[in-house]
């Protein structure tokens, strides 16, 4: 670890709260449990202080920094689980992509892919432990200084998403050419997708083997997808990933980690979903300019409220 000594993905601190785990896995928790996307992000003055200097990718390639912004929001508020701090385009990055924060506009491809000769420049076979270890190293580092306080999430994004990226270059409103490639291209992307889904898996398999108790894949621009195209395109890749990983946790005796996908819940879930089986999130995150009292309210108010409903049920 930068330094000093690099600290061992063994010996972790007992967990104190499972509430999280014990939801993911469909047992009954006392209350609802509450992470929220983002919630290591731009609303925290903490935040923004410790990420003021440093340019985000390097941020993203420290350890020591990844695990203070990780640990940030579970210092104000009782969340039920961490989510490590890193960015779904490292994948990408890892397949010898260069992609650059570029203020007022976000993550931007420098020579994104315009032509299916373009995924020879990509990397055909990943060393994820020499590419992504960074990501690994934090998350050793993060699950040992959470205490057991709660339990660390790992993630990735998904194949199509990650695609969606590489060929945009960026963030899109309508993902014109990355769906043209679906159409015009059809066997070249399947390759770059089973390209991603291979790497996702070693990464993810890796991310448990450092110390993450459960794993989330963002298929965040599936939206853009038809019905038709999501189950040529999204949906098997996604499965692909999810018994793999599974599998391939089993072979080397780690941990079978849930692996759930969290769905948008607004302020009558409660009602609406009961208090048990589900996770309590924001579909869209916390935005950069929510007022971090309000962020406390809302996880206190899950606590509460289903704790109240428990009770009296």
């Amino acid at each position: 670890m930068e330094g000093g000594e690099r600290l061992l993905p063994k010996g972790f601190p007992k967990l104190k709260n499972d509430t999280f785990l014990r939801a993911a896995r469909g047992e009954e928790t006392e209350h609802v449990p509450v992470w929220c996307m983002r919630q290591a992000g731009r609303y925290l003055p903490e935040f923004r202080e410790t990420r003021a200097s440093q340019d985000f990718f390097a941020t993203c390639r420290s350890p020591k920094l990844c695990c203070e912004l990780t640990l940030q929001p579970l210092r104000r508020f009782p969340l039920d689980a961490a989510i490590i701090f890193s960015d779904i385009l490292v994948v990408p990055q890892a397949l010898g992509m260069e992609v650059v924060m570029v203020p007022g506009k976000g993550p931007t491809f420098t020579e994104p892919l315009k032509e299916v000769e373009d995924l020879l420049k990509l990397r055909q076979k990943v060393d994820v432990t020499a590419e992504l270890g960074y990501v690994f190293q934090a998350i050793t580092l993060t699950r040992h200084s959470l205490e057991g306080k709660v339990p660390l999430i790992g993630f990735s994004g998904a194949p199509w998403t990650l695609m969606s990226y590489m060929i945009e270059g960026g963030g899109s409103t309508t993902m014109a050419k990355a769906k043209s490639w679906l159409y015009r291209h059809p066997e070249a992307s399947h390759r770059l997708l089973q390209l991603l889904t291979d790497v996702i898996i070693d990464y993810l398999v890796g991310q448990v083997a450092a110390g993450a108790q459960a794993l989330q894949l963002f298929e965040s621009h599936a939206g853009h997808l038809g019905p038709e195209l999501f189950q040529d395109f999204a949906l098997p890749y996604i499965r692909d990933i999810a018994q793999a990983v599974k599998s391939k946790l089993k072979e080397e005796a780690l941990p079978l980690v849930p692996m759930e996908k969290i769905g948008e819940l607004v302020k009558k879930m409660l009602e609406g979903f009961g208090t048990q089986r589900y996770i309590a999130n924001l579909g869209h995150g916390l935005y950069p300019d929510m007022n971090p009292e309000h962020v406390g309210a809302f996880v206190e108010a899950v606590h509460a409220h289903s704790r109240h409903i428990n009770k009296h049920s």
